[in-house]
């Protein structure tokens, strides 16, 4: 083997590199965030819903668990403008992983809302709580804390699968290492250099779930 190991390219691209980076946790963040929301409410709809309403939850369900994430990101980007809808390659990037999580978590929101006893709620019922209260201390909190694992692991999923909207252009790591392996051709050294940040992002991503966990739901182990 004669090949000889040039970093240089990489560590003069730090710089890009490490704004890629950037762009891939701000994605991950906020589709993280907003797709839960997504997921909450398709959960709550597929349970207390009428039938029209779960009837277009359920559609939209398996539309996106059915397709490839790609045509969904392609839709988003590619198709809409052509009826009037523009926007970015970021916000269509944003856009195309929150639909997609909301989808897929959305059955695990459901499954955990589920699987709390109904005696819970009568009681919290019968202590004058809102349906709000009810719903946001007595259904969602215990079921975020049975499903946390579950729920974050689809997370970090997202999170890997960011990757994918470098083909429209959304200046995310990977899009960023592909430009630099066009131009350097150093393509060993870069997409090395390029998984050892995803590595450690998810790193930084599960330990902030655990940290999550252990200050906002863990609450009976607090001291």
């Amino acid at each position: 083997m004669n090949y000889v190991f040039q970093f240089d390219p990489v560590l003069e691209a730090w710089p890009l590199l490490l704004k890629g980076t950037w762009v891939t946790i701000q994605l991950s963040a906020l589709s993280m965030f907003f797709g839960l929301i997504v997921a909450v409410i398709c959960a709550s709809v597929k349970i207390n819903g009428n039938a029209f309403f779960r009837f277009l939850v359920n559609a939209y369900i398996e539309v996106i668990r059915n397709t490839p994430f790609i045509i969904q990101l392609f839709v988003f980007f590619f198709a809409l403008p052509s009826v009037g809808v523009k926007w970015s390659a970021h916000t269509a990037a944003l856009v195309a992983m929150t639909v997609n999580l909301g989808a897929y978590a959305s059955e695990i929101v459901r499954a955990g809302i589920e699987s709390i006893p109904k005696g819970q709620v009568e009681a919290g019922r019968a202590l004058s709580l809102s349906g709000v209260e009810v719903f946001l201390h007595i259904i969602l909190r215990p079921a975020l804390k049975a499903i946390y694992p579950a729920l974050t692991s689809q997370f970090i999923y997202l999170m890997l699968a960011s990757s994918v909207v470098s083909v429209i252009s959304a200046d995310d790591l990977t899009s960023v290492a592909t430009g630099l392996q066009s131009l350097t051709f150093r393509s060993f050294e870069i997409y090395i250099t390029v998984t050892v940040i995803y590595l450690l992002l998810t790193l930084l991503f599960s330990g902030l779930f655990s940290l999550i966990y252990k200050y906002l739901l863990d609450y009976p182990d607090r001291k």
